[in-house]
């Protein structure tokens, strides 16, 4: 891929997306390497920022969130490393252990979420981690930015000195304090402190009396301040100590830096890497903050922005809690050109624009805000013409310009390049400028460049209708009440409802009467026609809208229907199962009352139990077959509900083994606990709690207060460590 050039970058405001990315920067280098973001050349690098930023994203929503890689920048310290016999202050050294022990931290971050993040992992396993540096300075500075004492054994010696002489001063300071309060020499406030020394407090009548250096006096002159003879001396003495410590501090870090010097490259390394992490957290942050992913990138030549937002519009309409119109288009091999059509304010720029800043920030290494769904493919080069371009450091007309821009489109457009040009042919006579335009899409399509325009011209408008590979597309207007819908519609040009929008805007119709008299009729017939046409479709949409909703609701009610006929028919023949019984009954009653009625008049026991058990036999003789069958139903029933069973406690046990060995494999990646004597603890399948009484080689015997148990200290999870 080729660099993008600046002029593509300015007119889709790319400059506005960096600034709004270094915002979101932690560290002062990354808030300047944003701003320096370009397009990148080479493929692989950028699918694998594209992947890294991914990954980044996906911190933000699991437990395994990288580590903060916040950093003093250490720029001058790496300049004085390269110069010799140069010395690095504390701040400095503080700032190189810092960044060096950060680097560690994300070392072993990413090695051990390495499954998660892959891409990252690698860009990191490639630095070689330096603990050495960091234990040094902290065996030379201690966290509150002093130098240790055992530094150095000279040092340790000079301090010792140093203590012991401020003894001595506070000593014979308090010894001539006492002695001439005793004298009464000494003002009211007895002391006080000039020039970081603690002076006697000498009432001015007794100065000569107090032996010493003066050191000052009072506003009034009432009071001399003296520093004690024996005092002094002893001043004298930690002044040449404090030399010394000085200049062996010097040594000591000198001899620090000398030994770090020869590591400056990697520091350099290590703070590049940062930085770049900086960016790409910020990257991940943005993303997120406007709902944007990685869409899949294809090979083939094919860009499908599906639901796209353009991210500066989305972004603010979100802070002022309004809604964006996302838009859906796609250019392949197929339809390489799309010719947008329709009335002014109606979007066609903002999705002109929407197209070229997300083409521009993926190949930047930016997540876009598209559906997932989405598939784009890279281009060399992407080449714009928006906006009023008029240059007055030039002297050059607004059409001067576009034809110059164009004369360039001419010479740099191939089969890889993305145009985008926003009314197109404008800035001179209307048929002369439309048939330059239409020369310059004619070359455009031959080339087999892949494009967007917006056009109030009809000659381009046919010309699209004509070539096969090039579409015509529309803002969607509502017809009814002049307003935009912000919605593209590919398969059809749009009208400019130039009259209607004047009528709209109160132009007495008189005077767009007249103005449709002054322009050629087939004109203004063309335009009607395509009105006419938008009109037509936005009843049609309408129209398909309300049967799909009739649709719906038909569908609904035949299920209604049909679960309500079910209900009935079971209904139906419960009824009828009862009825046949009743009827049964009725006939087994009234043989029953015919044999009771016989034997009432002749008195015959035997004919009696003969016809009832008779009548016995026949309705047992019935039951047991409708029991055979009812039985063979019950065990099929049966059979078939133990088999349900039976696949439902495997897929239960299948179930219970994967949690099992899920729980198993994060109890191994947790890092394991190091238990001391008095924890609180318990094994891991169990739920009493018990306190350690010894440890020894991987065994624990826990207290359970009535009994005591030897168990390896594997099985154990913590449960309060010993306070």
């Amino acid at each position: 891929m080729q660099t993008i050039h600046p002029k593509t970058l300015q007119d889709l405001e790319f400059h506005v997306v960096l600034e709004q990315l270094s915002d979101r920067c932690n560290t002062e280098l990354g808030k300047v390497a944003a701003l320096q973001l370009e397009p990148l050349t080479q493929r692989e690098t950028l699918l694998e920022q594209l992947g890294q930023t991914s990954e980044y994203l996906a911190s933000f929503s699991n437990d395994n969130r990288i580590p903060n890689h916040g950093f003093d920048a250490i720029g001058k310290e790496i300049k004085l490393l390269q110069i010799e016999n140069t010395v690095l202050g504390i701040s400095g050294f503080r700032r190189i252990a810092h960044l060096c022990s950060t680097i560690s931290l994300h070392k072993k971050f990413f090695k051990k979420f390495k499954e998660y993040y892959p891409l990252l992992f690698s860009s990191v396993e490639k630095i070689q981690e330096n603990t050495a540096i960091p234990a040094e300075i902290g065996d030379i500075i201690d966290k509150f930015g002093e130098v240790r004492d055992t530094a150095s054994v000279d040092l340790k010696r000079i301090r010792m000195d140093i203590n012991t002489v401020r003894g001595k001063i506070n000593q014979s300071f308090g010894a001539a304090l006492s002695r001439y309060q005793s004298a009464d020499f000494l003002d009211d406030i007895k002391e006080s402190i000039v020039e970081n020394r603690r002076v006697l407090a000498v009432k001015a009548m007794h100065r000569r009396k107090v032996k010493g250096t003066v050191m000052g006096n009072s506003k009034t002159g009432s009071i001399v301040y003296i520093v004690p003879e024996a005092t002094l001396q002893y001043s004298t003495e930690l002044s040449n100590l404090e030399y010394e410590e000085k200049e062996e501090i010097r040594r000591i870090l000198l001899e620090l830096t000398n030994s770090i010097r020869p590591e400056a490259p990697l520091l350099e390394t290590y703070q590049y890497f940062l930085t770049y992490i900086d960016v790409t957290a910020a990257k991940a942050k943005y993303a997120s903050e406007m709902n944007a992913l990685l869409p899949k990138i294809n090979t083939e030549r094919n860009l499908y922005l599906r639901e796209a937002f353009h991210p500066l519009l989305f972004l603010t309409n979100k802070v002022k809690g309004e809604r964006t119109w996302p838009q859906t288009i796609e250019l392949q091999q197929n339809n390489r050109i799309i010719v947008i059509s329709g009335p002014n304010a109606g979007g066609k720029s903002i999705t002109l624009k929407t197209i070229g800043l997300l083409q521009v920030m993926l190949q930047s290494g930016f997540l876009i805000p598209v559906h997932e769904r989405s598939s784009v493919c890279l281009f060399d080069k992407i080449l714009t013409d928006i906006g009023d371009n008029q240059s007055i450091e030039n002297h050059l007309s607004t059409y001067s310009y576009r034809l110059k821009n164009m004369n360039q489109f001419l010479k740099r457009c191939n089969s890889n390049t993305l145009f985008l040009i926003d009314e197109f042919g404008t800035g001179s006579d209307p048929e002369l400028g439309g048939a330059l335009a239409e020369a310059f899409l004619e070359v455009f399509y031959e080339r087999e460049a892949f494009g967007v325009i917006t056009t109030h011209y009809a000659n381009l408008k046919l010309l699209a209708n004509e070539l096969p590979h090039m579409t015509n597309a529309n803002m969607e207007f509502d017809n009814r009440t002049l307003e935009p819908t912000f919605k593209l519609v590919l398969g059809e040009a749009g009208s400019s409802f130039t009259f209607e929008v004047a009528q709209k805007n109160g132009i007495p119709y008189s005077l767009i009467n007249r103005a449709k008299k002054k322009i050629d009729r087939g004109k203004v017939r063309f335009d009607a026609t395509i009105s006419k046409l938008q009109k037509e479709r936005s009843k049609m949409e309408k129209t398909e809208s309300r049967l799909q909703d009739e649709e719906a609701k038909a569908k609904e009610e035949a299920q209604r229907l049909e679960t309500l006929n079910a209900k009935i028919k079971s209904k139906l023949e419960n009824y009828q199962e009862l009825y046949d019984h009743n009827q049964r009954m009725i006939h087994l009653g009234n043989k029953v009352n015919d044999i009771a009625e016989r034997y009432f008049h002749d008195k015959k026991k035997r004919p009696l139990i003969s016809e009832l058990l008779r009548i016995v036999e026949t309705e047992n003789s019935k039951r047991r077959k409708s029991s055979a069958k009812e039985a063979k139903a019950k065990k099929a029933v049966k059979k078939q509900t133990a088999n349900e069973l039976e696949q439902k406690i495997v897929k239960v046990r299948e179930e219970k083994k994967i949690k099992k060995k899920k729980a198993i494999q994060q109890e191994k990646a947790k890092p394991r606990p190091v238990f001391k004597i008095g924890d609180r603890v318990r094994m891991h399948d169990g739920k009493a709690v018990g306190s350690i009484d010894i440890l020894e080689k991987g065994k624990a015997i826990v207290n359970y207060g009535l009994f005591t148990t030897n168990v390896s200290v594997d099985l154990l999870e913590l449960v309060e460590a010993k306070k």
